[in-house]
């Protein structure tokens, strides 16, 4: 299994960066210094609320360490092609979301790796392992960044190719997400049966609560509605095929997949159930809105 993992996982990973690389441009990135403020909001809320909010949620749960880790690592996570997707479907404002992806997942190589250690230190107290910082960031970098900026690259220089490959690309991808998830559940499938009572219960608040507090802000922020629905999503919907991977990182790929990885993979199932009903609400508000206009 640990042959499985170090291969599948990593290679995985560096597939559905790839596919989000596929879909941006320079623009994605110039645009954040030219509508600053909505970017801003929307980062401080992944970045700062969201960790500060998992962790009080595990907290108020009484969770066990490897449990309460594993929320973290998900917490530190960015968005991915996922809160691009459920974005559109919402009427959002795509191309902020995108430029929110796009940023934070190439400053997770740097965010990631101490925050991890952070968490470790705290909840495992005397028994924590020491992470590697520098191997773990490096790691992140070569399975995150470097994908990325070879799929912005190739839609750079060749944008007709792009276009042509981007939906196969995007299939597999959206395969290998299903795959992963279900790979780490099934591996731990009787710690996955002994925590799900608890599990289920704390992310289904934690959906729930980041997207109704990324909304939220987003609203006494003042920025626009199409805004506010990217934000909420963006706040509420993280990349749990890095959450997985770093969990694996954390044990090194030889020991397969950890317990670390479980609130990852279980909250890959959920978020699609949990968020349909508030994306379907954000989708008819524009229509709302634009009658009453």
């Amino acid at each position: 299994m640990g042959v499985v993992v170090g291969v599948v996982l990593p290679l995985g990973l560096a597939f559905i960066m790839f596919s989000l690389g596929l879909g941006l441009t320079v623009a994605d990135f110039a645009r954040v210094a030219k509508q600053p403020y909505a970017f801003v909001i929307g980062a401080l809320n992944q970045v700062v609320l969201l960790p500060i909010v998992t962790f009080l949620l595990v907290l108020a749960f009484g969770l066990g360490p490897e449990l309460a880790v594993g929320f973290m690592i998900l917490a530190f996570c960015p968005g991915g092609v996922t809160s691009n997707i459920l974005t559109r479907l919402a009427r959002g404002d795509v191309a902020l979301s995108v430029s929110l992806t796009a940023v934070i997942s190439l400053a997770s190589m740097i965010t990631v790796p101490p925050l991890l250690a952070l968490s470790i230190g705290y909840f495992s107290g005397a028994a924590a392992e020491p992470v590697n910082i520098g191997g773990i960031a490096v790691q992140l970098f070569l399975l995150t960044t470097v994908p990325i900026l070879i799929g912005l690259t190739l839609h750079h220089l060749a944008p007709e190719l792009t276009n042509r490959i981007a939906p196969f690309v995007a299939q597999v991808a959206n395969g290998l997400f299903v795959f992963i998830v279900g790979l780490a559940v099934v591996v731990n499938w009787d710690a996955f049966i002994t925590n799900l009572p608890l599990l289920a219960p704390s992310l289904v608040s934690l959906i729930v609560l980041l997207l109704a507090i990324g909304y939220g802000v987003a609203r006494l922020a003042g920025v626009p509605i199409t805004q506010v629905k990217t934000i909420a999503v963006e706040t509420g919907i993280q990349n749990s095929t890095l959450g997985i991977t770093v969990a694996a990182l954390l044990g090194g790929y030889e020991a397969g997949f950890s317990a670390y990885a479980l609130p990852a993979a279980v909250y890959g199932i959920l978020m699609y159930a949990v968020s349909a009903p508030f994306i379907l609400w954000l989708r008819r508000m524009k229509t709302a809105e634009t009658a009453a206009a």
